[in-house]
C-alpha cells in the first residue's frame, strides 16, 4: 500500500496505513488514481516544520475529495478519523490537512520536523515517506517569499499507485493516460518549474570571474559593516587618491610631495606613523585635485626608485577619511592620543588618606579667651547639628510611620537614646574642659599665694631678728 508522488524536483514514496486509516486512504488512493493531484503545486514551505500541496488552484483554499465526485457537492468533504491516535513524531508523516471542522478534502501535508505535537487531534495522519527524504530536504531547504510561497515552482507532475487494497467504488471515472496541463494551471506568475536560473550562462571565463570578484566584495563589505569597520556597505573610496607603500624609512612628506607635484597640485601628502612611537610604516597616501593628475602618477610612478627603494603605487581603497566612529565602536584614534596626554599630566585630585596636613613655622600664643571662643563655636555647631539631625530623623519617622508603625517606634527609641548618649558624652567633655581650666586657674593662684607666703614669712624672720631683746643683748656683749 504505497504511493510514487513525481515532483520537479525528485520522487517521493508515501507507504499508508490502511488499516489504521481507511477512508483517507481511499480517498487519497483514488484522487491519485483519477490523476487529481498531477501538476498541483507546493504552496507552502516552512523550513524544519511541513510543506503542503494537493491544491489544484495553488492557493490552499481548494481542493475537494474523491466523494464530491461520486455523490455531488454534498460530499465535498468526509470526517476526520481520530481513532486510534497517531501522533507528528518523526519527519515524513503525512496527513491530511483539516479545513477548520475536523473535515477533510484533497490537501495534504509532510513534516519536515519532529515531535509536533501541536499537530495531533487537528490534521490526522495516514501515512510516512519511506523514500526519497534527500528529495523532501531539498524542499525544506528551497527559497521562500514572506508567505512561505517558494520563488521558484515545486509540481507534483505524475502520480503512480503502487499497491491499492481497495476496490474502486461505482461511478469512479478513471482516465486512461494522465491530462496534459493548461496553461493557467502552469502560470502562477513565479518562475517555472523547468527554468533554469543561470546568471552566467553565456558569459565568457572574464566576465565571470568579474560577477564572483563583484559578489565577493559585496559580501566582504557587509561583514565589516555587520562588524564596524565601516560606515555602509555601499561607501567607495575616493577616486583621486594614490596610495604608496614599500618606503624608505627615512622618506618624509616632503620628499614625496616634491616628487608627485610633477603630475599636478597635490591636496594633501601624508606619509602613516606609528601614533606611538612616531615611527614610519613605510607606507603614504597622495590626494591630488584632479583624477587625472593621480591616474598619470598612477601609471608613470609604480616601481620608481626613491631613497634607495623601489615603491609600488596603487589606488586607494581607505575610506578611513570618513569621520565616524563605528557601529558599536566609541573612540577614534584621536580620543586615544587625548587620553595618554591627559594620564601624563599629574592629577589635582588626592585621596584624604594620602593627603598630608599642612604644618606652619610660626607658631601663634592661644589664650584662655580664645580656648572659650572657638569652644563656644563648636557648641554652636554641636547645636545645630544636632537640630539637622533631629528633623532629618522625624524626616525618617514619618515616612516609616506609613510603611510599618512598629518598626518606626522601636527605631525612634534607638535614636532618642543614641542622641541621649551623645549629648552626655558631649556634657562630660565640656565638664572635663573646664575642671581642667579651673584647676589650671586654681595651680595659678596657688602657686602665687604660696609665694605670696613664702615672701611674708621671710619678712617676718627679718623683722624677728632685728626685736630689741636681742639688739640689747648685742650691746651688752660689746661693752663685756
Amino acid at each position: 500500500m504505497a504511493v510514487l508522488l513525481e515532483t520537479t524536483l525528485g520522487d517521493l514514496v508515501i507507504d499508508l496505513y490502511t488499516e489504521e486509516r481507511p477512508r483517507a486512504c481511499l480517498n487519497f488512493l483514488k484522487l491519485c488514481k483519477v490523476k487529481y493531484y498531477n501538476y498541483c503545486l507546493i504552496y507552502n514551505v516552512q523550513r524544519d516544520f511541513i510543506i503542503q500541496t494537493g491544491d489544484p488552484m495553488g492557493t490552499g483554499r481548494g481542493g475537494e475529495s474523491i466523494f464530491c465526485q461520486l455523490y455531488g457537492d454534498q460530499a465535498r468533504f468526509f470526517e476526520a478519523e481520530k481513532v486510534p491516535r497517531i501522533k507528528h513524531k518523526k519527519k515524513g508523516t503525512v496527513s491530511m490537512v483539516n479545513n477548520g471542522n475536523d473535515q477533510h478534502g484533497s490537501q495534504f501535508l509532510i513534516t519536515t520536523g519532529e515531535n509536533l505535537d501541536y499537530l495531533d487531534g487537528v490534521h490526522t495522519v495516514f501515512g510516512e515517506v519511506t523514500e526519497g527524504m534527500d528529495v523532501l530536504k531539498t524542499i525544506n531547504e528551497t527559497f521562500v517569499d514572506k508567505d512561505f510561497i517558494p520563488y521558484q515552482d515545486i509540481r507534483i507532475n505524475h502520480t503512480v499507485i503502487l499497491d491499492d487494497p481497495f476496490e474502486d467504488p461505482p461511478g469512479l471515472s478513471v482516465p486512461d493516460r494522465s491530462p496534459e496541463p493548461t496553461k493557467e494551471q502552469l502560470d502562477s506568475g513565479r518562475i517555472g518549474a523547468d527554468e533554469e536560473i543561470d546568471d552566467l550562462k553565456g558569459r565568457s571565463a572574464d566576465e565571470i570571474e568579474e560577477v564572483q570578484a563583484e559578489k565577493e566584495a559585496k559580501t566582504r563589505a557587509i561583514l565589516l559593516e555587520m562588524v564596524g569597520d565601516l560606515p555602509d556597505a555601499e561607501v567607495k573610496p575616493p577616486e583621486n587618491v594614490l596610495f604608496v607603500c614599500k618606503l624608505n624609512p627615512v622618506t618624509t612628506d616632503e620628499d614625496l610631495e616634491i616628487i608627485f607635484s610633477r603630475f599636478g597640485p597635490i591636496k594633501s601628502c601624508e606619509v602613516i606613523r606609528d601614533w606611538k612611537t612616531g615611527e614610519s610604516l613605510c607606507y603614504a597616501f597622495i590626494e591630488f585635485e584632479k583624477e587625472e593628475d593621480c591616474e598619470k602618477a598612477y601609471f608613470k610612478m609604480d616601481n620608481v626608485l626613491i631613497d634607495d627603494r623601489r615603491i609600488h603605487v596603487d589606488f586607494s581603497q581607505s575610506v578611513a577619511k570618513i569621520k565616524w566612529k563605528g557601529k558599536g565602536g566609541r573612540y577614534t584614534k584621536d580620543d586615544f592620543k587625548e587620553y595618554e596626554k591627559e594620564r601624563d599630566k599629574p592629577s589635582k585630585l588626592a585621596l584624604k588618606e594620602k593627603v598630608k596636613p599642612k604644618q606652619d613655622a610660626k607658631y601663634d600664643l592661644v589664650l584662655d579667651e580664645d580656648i572659650e571662643e572657638s569652644q563656644t563655636s563648636q557648641s554652636h555647631l554641636a547645636k545645630k547639628q544636632k537640630k539637622k539631625k533631629h528633623h532629618h530623623s522625624e524626616d525618617e519617622e514619618d515616612d516609616k510611620r506609613t510603611k510599618k508603625s512598629k518598626d518606626s517606634d522601636r527605631k525612634h527609641e534607638g535614636e532618642r537614646c543614641r542622641e541621649k548618649m551623645k549629648s552626655e558624652k558631649k556634657d562630660r567633655h565640656r565638664s572635663r574642659s573646664r575642671s581642667q581650666e579651673r584647676d589650671y586657674a586654681y595651680s595659678k593662684q596657688r602657686d602665687k599665694y604660696k609665694d605670696d607666703f613664702q615672701i611674708r614669712d621671710w619678712d617676718k624672720k627679718a623683722d624677728r631678728s632685728r626685736s630689741p631683746k636681742k639688739s640689747k643683748d648685742k650691746e651688752r656683749s660689746k661693752y663685756r
